[in-house]
């Protein structure tokens, strides 16, 4: 099996845009009651998050690979 690059902002994203997706699912489906306007802060806020988590990371792993040579 190939290795990938691990991609956490990517996670996150998914992460939230699924539990948003669930929030309107029992919504709809009434097991509780959630405001029509929640979507927009929790979608926002979420890509936001994962944003910063993208950038965090990738600041890290380039900190971590720049001292590194080709044969190490």
């Amino acid at each position: 099996m190939l290795r990938h690059e691990p991609r956490p902002g990517t996670l996150v994203a998914g992460v939230v845009l699924v539990l948003t997706g669930v929030l309107y699912a029992g919504d709809a489906g009434g097991a509780w009651e959630i405001p029509w306007f929640l979507a927009i802060p929790l979608v926002t806020g979420g890509l936001c998050l994962a944003g910063a988590v993208a950038f965090l990371t990738g600041r890290l792993r380039r900190r971590r690979t720049t001292g590194r040579t080709a044969t190490d």
